[in-house]
């Protein structure tokens, strides 16, 4: 028997954008049918929803705190200069850490390779005054010792030469193990956050975060690091070199430096935001791109072709324009450098000039001198370079830190068993996370509450007992609640009050592994990994065999169509399901759950993509796939669920009324004016 209880008010059941974990909007109805048809759902749908002001008192928090249904256009990301730009480089270099055995090879063949090409200058600088002097003087030029100097001279630049590309391939081993664990750390982090947070993020940018963002990272630390270890080492070295030839000209070429690091800052400063904002709207551009690619089917069937081309030619202007001012700025830091470089090339050779005249100095010291400080101004015109590059780097580290920075869920209570999210009580790399513990599969609701929001209640105080092996609808408007029931048991979301009992156990003491392992979820929106059919299905259960895999097929009706594809079960297949149905793909999500045989079952509006003929055919498969188990079903086609044990009525988090089919149309409650209102419409379109 099912008893219940709620007091609860407020409007909703979940967030505007909600994502489930098999993801991905699709534009299922257009399959059923007559155009006609999917405008009518829609604008049900519309009349259903709540109004706007009372969806923003419910949406959960995302991380910019702007309201859901406007994070394409801003792709939830901040526009502002990083907050924290010393913190942020410091972590950055902090990941460099379990590569330091690396990085101290590079160091030593950095110093190996500069110390050798800086001595070239003073050795060419030798042979200059070898050849002057020979001319000058009685003896004539000493062609032997003239061989060996240049020749030494060579031997240093080649062993520089080897000792540098030693460095870059050290370094780029370096930088790619560095990257390769902060995807894996990022890809952790996914799998540890809340549902919610999911819900409040576009895709879009998530991908942005994970892919471009540390692609540009890499980038950035690849070419940063060793061209700043090197400059800098060259300058040290230069430095030396010079102040052991002439301290006075040594003293002329540095007196730019200072102005020279001041237009640097100057420049960087007025880059660094013009670089976050550029990736800023590379990620909104992405995420457009992935809504409009996702949604393609859609748009045109409602001719909304202009539209996304309009958004998209906005989104493309902006990050042009963004892009435009960060490479602008930055790329006069370069000319400026020249400047002064060449202003302190023509002060050098003056003073040069009339100190050689003086005989203070000789023309080999001078041209070696003139060398050095050309090797002096071009690394301070490379870190002003790498600096404009290390900005956008530590522009994207810094948006790859807010996402690892993120709150997770609440963690498993039996430590180190922190699966992440399951579908179908499946991890994405083995077979069942846990062996299953349910033998009966009652589910209790005891005095639940939950919200997104905790100033905006939605579900409060319900209690609710759902027997084993009986079928639990759910049905309601838009908006009541129905998937966020469903959602609690799966733990895709924790309460704020209350407990829910599966056999007695408290799932909030169970591990997500464990409980999933249990729970069977068809979702509304179906999910294809790249892969075969025979693999899809065997999502389910991957240590299934052949026989059982085309037996579930054969119960869920997916063998039939399965067999007349020319590759049979090894058709491949992906998330946009290629030659696939939407109803087909719908059926092998179902025949995927009916391998996994969990002892409890749930359809998120299993076969509202299914079209009327599919939808009949999959009806004794769904009968079979509930027996004996607990299920629970949600769907707005109340014709699906005339046969439940019970049904559930909600509205506004609450349930409002239960019953048999029978029993609610005899009431002539809101389940009857759902039911009528279902069937007028079926009757309307049929005439």
């Amino acid at each position: 028997m099912t008893k219940y209880s709620s007091d609860g008010e407020d409007p909703t059941s979940r967030p505007t954008s909600e994502v489930t974990p098999e993801g991905g909007d699709s534009p299922h109805e257009a399959e059923v049918g007559a155009a006609a048809f999917a405008a009518q759902r829609i604008g049900e749908i519309e009349q259903e929803l709540p109004a706007e002001d009372q969806l923003e008192s419910i949406r959960p928090p995302v991380s910019d705190n702007r309201s859901v249904s406007n994070r394409f256009a801003s792709a939830g990301m901040p526009a502002e200069k990083p907050k924290d730009f010393k913190n942020s480089t410091s972590r950055l270099l902090s990941q460099l850490k379990p590569q330091r055995k690396g990085m101290v090879v590079v160091v030593l063949l950095a110093v190996g390779s500069v110390t050798l090409s800086v001595l070239g200058p003073k050795l060419l600088g030798g042979a200059t005054n070898i050849i002057v002097d020979g001319v000058m003087g009685p003896d004539g030029i000493d062609y032997s010792k003239l061989h060996r100097l240049l020749g030494a001279t060579m031997m240093l630049y080649v062993a520089s030469s080897l000792m540098a590309y030693g460095q870059a391939y050290v370094l780029a081993g370096v930088v790619q193990r560095t990257m390769q664990r902060m995807r894996t750390e990022v890809e952790d982090k996914l799998q540890r956050l809340p549902l919610g947070y999911v819900d409040g993020q576009p895709r879009g940018d998530l991908l942005s975060r994970v892919t471009n963002d540390i692609d540009n990272v890499a980038q950035s630390m690849q070419q940063t690091l060793s061209q700043m270890l090197t400059s800098v080492l060259t300058i040290v070295g230069v430095m030396i070199m010079m102040f052991t030839i002439s301290p006075l000209l040594a003293v002329v070429a540095l007196v730019t430096v200072p102005v020279s690091l001041y237009t640097v800052k100057l420049i960087a400063g007025k880059s660094k935001s013009r670089f976050v904002a550029q990736w800023t709207h590379t990620g909104a551009l992405n995420a457009q791109v992935e809504e409009a690619f996702t949604g393609h089917a859609l748009v045109k069937v409602f001719g909304r072709t202009a539209d996304v081309e309009q958004s998209f030619s906005q989104k493309n202007e902006e990050l042009c324009e963004a892009s435009f001012g960060a490479q602008f700025i930055s790329g006069t830091i370069q000319p400026a450098m020249m400047f002064f470089g060449n202003l302190n090339y023509v002060v050098i050779a003056v003073v040069g000039g009339l100190q050689v005249t003086s005989g203070a100095m000789t023309i080999g010291g001078i041209q070696a001198f003139i060398q050095y400080s050309r090797q002096f101004t071009q690394p301070l015109t490379q870190l002003a370079s790498m600096a404009n590059v290390f900005q956008s780097g530590v522009a994207s580290a810094e948006r790859v830190f807010q996402l690892l920075d993120a709150p997770e869920q609440q963690p498993d209570s039996e430590p180190g068993k922190e699966p992440g999210l399951q579908v179908e009580g499946q991890t994405p790399s083995g077979s069942r996370a846990e062996e299953p513990t349910v033998t009966k599969g009652r589910v209790e609701f005891s005095d639940v509450s939950f919200s997104y929001l905790h100033d905006s209640p939605l579900i409060q105080h319900l209690s609710l007992v759902a027997e084993p092996g009986q079928t639990i609808a759910i049905v309601g408007p838009t908006g009541a609640g129905k998937t966020t029931l469903v959602n609690l048991i799966m733990r895709f979301y924790e309460l704020n009050e209350g407990e829910i009992s599966i056999d007695g156990r408290d799932i909030s003491q169970m591990p997500r592994a464990e409980l999933r392992s249990n729970i069977g979820m068809v979702l509304q929106d179906t999910w294809m990994f790249e892969g075969s059919i025979r693999d899809n299905i065997a999502y389910g259960n991957l240590d299934a065999s052949e026989e059982q895999i085309v037996e579930a097929a054969r119960a869920t009706y997916v063998d039939r169509f399965v067999r007349s594809l020319p590759q049979g079960y090894d058709t491949v297949v992906n998330d946009e399901g290629g030659r696939i149905s939407a109803g087909e793909k719908q059926l092998m999500t179902i025949a995927r759950a009916f391998l996994a045989d969990p002892a409890i079952l749930i359809l998120d509006e299993a076969t509202s993509s299914v079209d009327t003929r599919t939808e009949v055919l999959i009806q004794n498969a769904m009968a079979a796939l509930r027996s004996n188990r607990t299920s629970f079903v949600i769907a707005h086609r109340l014709s699906t669920i005339r046969d439940a044990d019970i049904i559930l009525v909600m509205e506004q988090g609450r349930i409002v009324e239960q019953g048999s089919h029978e029993q609610l149309l005899v009431a002539d409650g809101a389940y009857s004016r759902l039911y009528n209102a279902q069937f007028a419409a079926a009757v309307s379109e049929v005439a």
